[in-house]
């Protein structure tokens, strides 16, 4: 990538993805996905080689559009006024590998992590599974914070699978999505399916399901379910 610094963005866009990526991390609050500072939303820019982040170590409830921080695609920061969140390499590094990606979300939600401190996946089997992840939500490798390791097993494991979520292994989720709120959903998804996958395999042994059946559902979900108009909200 070059060096040089990117293109200046519309402040209207940017103050718009301020406010937009302030108040989704509440979500994840309401949801219940983090404790503490834990876990972080990301959006692009349209348009320009920059992304929205939160900054490290502020709590939920300090967090406004002001002190959103824009970084490049090499994780540098090209306004604000806070260090950036911590994972900020790996936001980049998904933005800078996959153009087709608008927002990345992080968490550490309970019933996933557990699925991910094992090392392994969620099984695809249950009808919510397949509309929204379209198969199992993956394990991705281990790697430590600090650099684009995180970031770079994040795209090795869903570049080319189905699901937006991955389950990082004895770390936590990371879901990819056409933008932000898109992101954000995938989030809440894999904790509710995590959740209740987990509490079926105290019973017994799920029921998988079959591929075909799988397919359809991925698809009626995708391209037919909900309200068409850019007003679309999808839910249940």
């Amino acid at each position: 990538m070059s060096s040089s610094p990117p293109p200046p963005v519309p402040d209207e866009t940017v103050a718009s993805l301020r406010q937009q990526v302030s108040d989704l991390h509440q979500e994840l609050v309401r949801y219940q996905l983090v404790v503490w500072t834990a876990g972080n939303v990301s959006a692009r820019v349209p348009g320009r080689d920059v992304f929205v982040i939160k900054p490290s170590g502020v709590d939920y409830d300090r967090l406004t559009a002001g002190n959103m921080i824009v970084c490049d695609l090499d994780g540098r920061v090209v306004e604000g006024d806070l260090a950036p969140s911590s994972d900020t390499a790996a936001h980049a590094y998904v933005y800078r590998n996959m153009p087709e990606v608008g927002g990345v979300v992080h968490t550490h939600s309970t019933y996933a992590c557990a699925w991910a401190a094992r090392g392994e996946a969620v099984p695809c089997v249950l009808t919510a599974m397949a509309d929204e992840f379209g198969a199992e939500i993956p394990v991705g490798p281990f790697a430590l914070i600090g650099d684009d390791s995180i970031g770079r097993g994040i795209v090795e494991t869903l570049r080319d699978h189905r699901s937006p979520a991955v389950l990082m292994r004895s770390h936590g989720v990371f879901t990819i999505g056409k933008d932000a709120r898109a992101a954000v959903k995938a989030a809440v998804m894999c904790e509710d399916v995590a959740r209740t996958v987990h509490i079926s395999r105290q019973l017994g042994e799920p029921l998988p399901l079959v591929q075909p059946d799988i397919d359809r559902l991925y698809d009626r979900y995708q391209n037919v379910y909900g309200q068409s108009g850019p007003s679309t909200l999808r839910g249940a």
